[in-house]
């Protein structure tokens, strides 16, 4: 394109507490970024609802701060993509209104309508490759029906959050495959929508967006939109853009069959990418699309990650000096004969999902004797969560999707000790780079780059430098192996208890 590197591209990510907005330049250095703070609804137990129009706020606010910032880098815009938190149902009458707020990811109200999802639909899985949970959003179409029919006889269109403000934005009602891929009404494995899933939640193609692949022009920005932001005359095209996971994925240059990510955030996601479609929904692996053309991703999501040293910290009363507890559990880990003593801990704090898809699952401390102190159940609980990703793996590799050289991403990454833990137990080596926080805004930008002809994927999406590897070390792994026998064995009597 003829701006060379005046060029800049727009990357918004429509999340759950915030929306972000970075502008980077034809060689991604970043130009500016701003975060407009989000809030969510919870009028009654399990619910977790958004107003639509707070997105489109958040997005106005985020950019009006971005040209403030930039506003000559910003007058250059020439391309945009959209991430966004996945599985909202978003549910617009026939002029593309919503009808009510927008039912979340984290919302789980429909327990019931996913039983009654599988009952309609007895090949479910084999359609979709997925569970049917309360997260995803064909569930959520059920319940409306059932306790708020005259919004479903009133709804004409559902959308995902990112694809609400690209209608905003472009007027046009498109999606792309990763996202699509969380819904249970996409064929994953033929990127298609399936005709049978949508009509056993009492909708057709017609309420559906079109779809493109994440990297294609999706829309271009309204021309008065484009006036308004200072951009008169231009022609801005926006990408399909990706699901948050997706999106993260292409902002750490997961793009090729076996690259991936751990991210060690409040839960924990191993992302591994393929070039075909890999599924196994009896041990709950997310089996998606990537946000590339001839691209999928297997995806082992655990609950309670970093959130349960978050927890540890808090009943310990020392939740301001979880960098001090992380000192002393790696202390009492240089002991061999204190580690085989160690209490067990499950991290089932907020029930799991992969590969157990339970949600009454508890945490547990197990084997506690009086010596045991605030060492010993810091250890134990970071432990736990490498277990947790352990089980991820494993699910991984049943399924073909085993990662080579994942990076670490999310906040956890910043202990080095918990790092090596996870390579020991899960047997990865594991790559922590400079600059593979940046997230999903960052691969938003980058599919906008790819959509408006700035780059190849594979010029655009390039993997960080790695400052550091963490490689299994076979007699740490040793030492946790029967470790981990115990963590699982344990799980399979806490839930036999429960029965």
């Amino acid at each position: 394109m003829g701006g060379g590197k005046q060029e800049t591209f727009l990357g918004l990510d429509i999340g759950t507490s915030s929306v972000k907005a970075l502008l980077v330049d034809a060689d991604q250095r970043v130009v500016a970024e701003a975060s407009t703070p989000l809030s969510v609804s919870r009028p009654h137990p399990l619910w977790s609802e958004q107003d639509p129009g707070d997105w489109v706020e958040g997005v106005e606010a985020a950019v009006a701060a971005i040209r403030r910032h930039a506003p000559t880098e910003f007058a250059a815009l020439a391309g945009i993509g959209l991430s966004g938190q996945m599985h909202g149902a978003t549910l617009l009458d026939a002029h593309d209104k919503p009808l009510r707020p927008a039912i979340l990811w984290n919302d789980g109200r429909s327990f019931a309508e996913c039983a009654e999802l599988k009952r309609r639909v007895p090949d479910l899985e084999q359609r979709t490759g997925n569970l049917a949970m309360p997260g995803f959003t064909a569930p959520k179409m059920l319940w409306v029906a059932a306790h708020e029919p005259e919004v479903a006889r009133a709804a004409k269109r559902v959308l995902l959050p990112k694809d609400y403000v690209r209608l905003r934005l472009s007027g046009e009602a498109v999606s792309e495959m990763s996202d699509a891929s969380g819904t249970l009404w996409l064929d994953v494995g033929r990127r298609r929508w399936d005709a049978s899933l949508l009509a056993a939640t009492g909708l057709t193609e017609k309420a559906m967006p079109s779809l493109v692949e994440g990297s294609e022009i999706s829309a271009y920005l309204e021309p008065e939109i484009a006036g308004a932001w200072g951009l008169t005359g231009r022609k801005i095209p926006i990408a399909g853009g990706g699901g948050d996971n997706a999106a993260s994925a292409i902002g750490v240059g997961a793009t090729a069959a076996g690259a991936g990510f751990v991210s060690l955030g409040t839960s924990g996601v191993i992302f591994s990418v393929t070039d075909r479609f890999v599924c196994l929904p009896e041990r709950t692996l997310h089996a998606f699309c990537h946000a590339l053309p001839l691209r999928w991703h297997g995806m082992a999501v655990m609950l309670s990650a970093a959130s349960s040293l978050a927890w540890i910290a808090g009943v310990l009363g020392r939740e301001h000096d979880i960098g001090l507890l992380i000192a002393g559990a790696e202390t009492f880990a240089r002991s061999k004969s204190a580690v085989a003593a160690a209490p067990i801990f499950l991290p089932y704090l907020s029930g799991e999902r992969t590969p157990h898809n339970d949600a009454e699952a508890t945490g547990v401390f197990a084997g506690l004797r009086a010596e045991h102190g605030a060492d010993a159940l810091v250890f134990a609980v970071m432990e736990g969560v490498a277990f947790s990703f352990a089980d991820g793996v494993d699910v991984l590799d049943a399924a073909g999707a085993r990662p080579v050289r994942p990076l670490l991403v999310g906040g956890g990454a910043r202990s080095e000790f918990w790092a090596q833990m996870i390579a020991d137990v899960t047997g990865l080596t594991i790559d922590l780079a400079s600059g593979a926080e940046a997230g999903a805004a960052l691969g938003a930008a980058r599919l906008g780059m790819i959509a408006a002809g700035a780059g190849t994927i594979e010029a655009v999406c390039a993997r960080p430098p790695v400052q550091r590897e963490f490689k299994p070390d076979p007699e740490r792994a040793a030492i946790h192996a029967p470790r981990l026998r115990r963590y699982r064995a344990l799980y399979e009597a806490e839930k036999t208890a429960r029965r």
